[in-house]
C-alpha cells in the first residue's frame, strides 16, 4: 500500500508544470504559456537576442483599476529586474482596464532577452500588480539563458 502511495506522489510530481505560484493572490490562474517553452519542461530555454512571448489567462477575484508588470531574474535568491518596454499591463497586452471580477481575461506580453545577459540559470520572476502594488499573478518560470 505504501509503494502506491509513493508512486502516486511521484507520477503527480512528474507531470508539473513548468511554472510554480509564487502568491498570486487577487486572480486565479487558468493558463500560463511561454514562447518555446513545452508544459512539462524543467526549466525554459531563452535564447539571446531573442524575443520571449508569455501568455496568461486568469480571472480577477475583484475589480482591478489598473495593472502594472513587473519582472525579475531572481538569482540565488537575488532579484535582477528585467528592464520592460511597458510595464502598463494595460496597454498592448490584451487587457482592457478596469479589470472586472470573475471575468476571465488574456494577457500578452513579449520581453527582449537581450544579447548582452550574461548565459545563466534563472527564476524569472513575472508579476501583475494592482493600483495597491499587490499581487494579481505570481508565477516563477525555471530558465536558463544561452
Amino acid at each position: 500500500m505504501l509503494f502506491y502511495a509513493v508512486l502516486a506522489v511521484f507520477l503527480a510530481s512528474a507531470q508539473g508544470k513548468f511554472y510554480s505560484d509564487c502568491g498570486s493572490k487577487l486572480a486565479t490562474i487558468q493558463k500560463v504559456a511561454v514562447s518555446g517553452c513545452s508544459e512539462n519542461a524543467k526549466e525554459c530555454i531563452l535564447k539571446r537576442n531573442t524575443n520571449v512571448t508569455i501568455n496568461l489567462e486568469f480571472t480577477p477575484e475583484k475589480d482591478i483599476k489598473s495593472v502594472e508588470t513587473e519582472v525579475h531574474g531572481v538569482i540565488m535568491n537575488l532579484p535582477v529586474p528585467f528592464p520592460l518596454p511597458q510595464p502598463d499591463a494595460c496597454k498592448d497586452t490584451g487587457l482592457t482596464c478596469p479589470l472586472k471580477a470573475g471575468q476571465s481575461v488574456s494577457y500578452k506580453s513579449t520581453l527582449p532577452v537581450l544579447k548582452s545577459y550574461p548565459k545563466v540559470t534563472v527564476d524569472v520572476k513575472w508579476e501583475l500588480k494592482n493600483e495597491n502594488d499587490e499581487d494579481l499573478i505570481c508565477i516563477l518560470i525555471p530558465a536558463k539563458i544561452n
